[in-house]
């Protein structure tokens, strides 16, 4: 959470989750007949008056690279946000999130994360 004076600007929330393999691009579930462990980012708000600067791609960057350490403990394998719009959409992919058979529902692999927070 980002506070600026005695007001949030800024905050996510992860929950632990869970997807049917089926409800992802079949380059992650293929094979799989259990539910894939993942982590929800169910919440990532921004406060209008910071719209562009930014402070999105860092605060995604963060519940990422938290995601990442909760993972290693609950052995998620995914990352998975269900985007609000078509803006929310553009942002995600952006980040390389992937589209899935649900709609607005996105994922980005933990794997693919950890990669790209090493190097």
């Amino acid at each position: 959470m980002w506070v600026r004076g005695d007001r949030v600007v800024a905050y996510y929330t992860l929950a632990a989750h869970a997807v049917a393999p089926t409800d992802v691009p079949r380059s992650i579930g293929r094979g799989s007949r259990q539910p894939i462990p993942a982590i929800l980012l169910a919440r990532l708000a921004l406060d209008t008056s910071l719209h562009g600067s930014g402070r999105g791609a860092a605060l995604l960057g963060d519940a990422l690279g938290r995601a990442v350490a909760a993972g290693a403990q609950v052995a998620a394998r995914l990352v998975v946000v269900d985007a609000l719009n078509d803006n929310a959409e553009r942002f995600y992919a952006h980040f390389g999130f992937q589209r899935t058979p649900v709609a607005r529902r996105m994922v980005l692999k933990m794997s693919t994360i950890a990669d790209a927070l090493s190097s």
